[in-house]
């Protein structure tokens, strides 16, 4: 199908955006240890600029939150300063930064964060998957499950982050509910066995993003509000059930959030057609799709369809930083090496070419 689509502008909140592309969320592991990002990560979203929409990997909003190692954070005064240097690269490119909030929850590790705490979850239920050390692989371990008077602690360390986010220059935040991580543990039936306010239906399991997500639109406005969400995705050990109560959980979920009035719901699709119609259906703002496995031609594949207003790239923006004019003068793409995603230095991180750096270097 046509890549036409792709170049119409949109506005979105306070964005005007020049076209339907943005930049996933990816994590790069390339923070200093105390969770600032320095001056290469200020260099590699500044590269990615003409991407428009910039959404940062995620950036945990406490100690508790942090997953892996070298992940940035933005609850510290640090934190702001090192990211108010990424918001201005950025924004010297022409684009906008929304900071994806990610709290993993139980997919954690006390070697990996600052405090060396046992992780918290809905539930004292271990994820069952291994997790990257320090010392190197080892089983994430039993969380501590969350009291009820604790998760309005949470909450405010959303919030906090959220507004140190506006406070380091940045557009906006992305709330992370999706890829096996808070949020979602708390959506997932075999994460979430409580008996409170939090858990049992499906009413109740969607209560933590909903107040999660309404106290952070207050804080900061819905208009620098967005969220992420990975229906039926089986990541992190999280089993959400049958198809049926997937779309169940979902449609519920999205419409609690609509009623926000929020500035995009991030849809991480994982193949279900129905129920990403359905949610386009319920969705009154605008709506990104990210769909696993897509082809560079069929980037714009849910735009042409109207089931997406914009199509975030991950691998194909973290390889080619100038990804936008490739994709608009059918150039080649740079081909994106798994061994240099996670931690290091800028190799595999800022020194992927740009047409033009390419074509200087073949001349020499």
């Amino acid at each position: 199908m046509s890549l036409d689509s792709l170049w119409q502008p949109i506005t979105v909140g306070r964005m005007d955006l020049p076209h339907r592309l943005a930049m996933a969320p990816m994590t790069r592991s390339r923070a200093n240890a105390d969770g600032t990002p320095g001056a290469l990560a200020a260099e590699y979203y500044g590269q990615r600029a003409s991407l428009g929409l910039i959404i940062s990997e995620g950036t945990q909003p406490s100690d508790d939150g942090q997953g892996y190692l070298n992940t940035p954070g933005i609850y510290t005064d640090a934190h702001v300063a090192g990211w108010r240097e990424t918001a201005d690269a950025i924004h010297a490119g022409g684009g906008y930064l929304f900071i994806q909030l990610m709290h993993v929850g139980r997919m954690s590790h006390p070697d990996n964060t600052p405090h060396h705490r046992q992780p918290v979850a809905p539930s004292a239920i271990a994820p069952g998957v291994d997790m990257f050390t320090a010392a190197g692989m080892q089983p994430a371990p039993e969380p501590r499950a969350l009291a009820t008077e604790e998760i309005a602690d949470v909450i405010a360390e959303f919030v906090h982050a959220a507004k140190s986010a506006v406070e380091a220059g940045a557009d906006g935040v992305e709330i992370h509910a999706a890829n096996g991580y808070l949020g979602h543990q708390f959506l997932a039936p075999n994460a979430n066995v409580r008996d409170d306010q939090y858990g049992g239906s499906v009413e109740n399991r969607s209560r933590f993003i909903v107040e999660v997500t309404k106290a952070v639109a207050e804080a900061i406005g819905a208009d620098r509000t967005g969220i992420r969400i990975s229906p039926g995705m089986p990541l992190g050990g999280l089993d959400e059930g049958s198809v049926e109560e997937v779309r169940e959980q979902y449609l519920h979920l999205v419409g609690e959030l609509a009623k926000l009035d929020l500035v995009y719901l991030h849809l991480h699709h994982g193949g279900d057609d129905v129920l990403l119609e359905k949610i386009r259906r319920a969705w009154p703002n605008t709506l990104l799709v990210l769909r696993y496995g897509r082809t560079r031609e069929q980037i714009a594949d849910e735009i042409n369809a109207g089931l997406a207003d914009i199509a975030p790239l991950g691998q194909f923006a973290l390889a080619n930083p100038d990804v936008v004019e490739r994709l608009k003068t059918g150039a080649p793409f740079n081909e994106a090496d798994p061994a240099t995603f996670y931690g290091g230095d800028a190799t595999g991180y800022t020194d992927y070419p740009t047409l033009a750096e390419a074509d200087d270097e073949a001349a020499a």
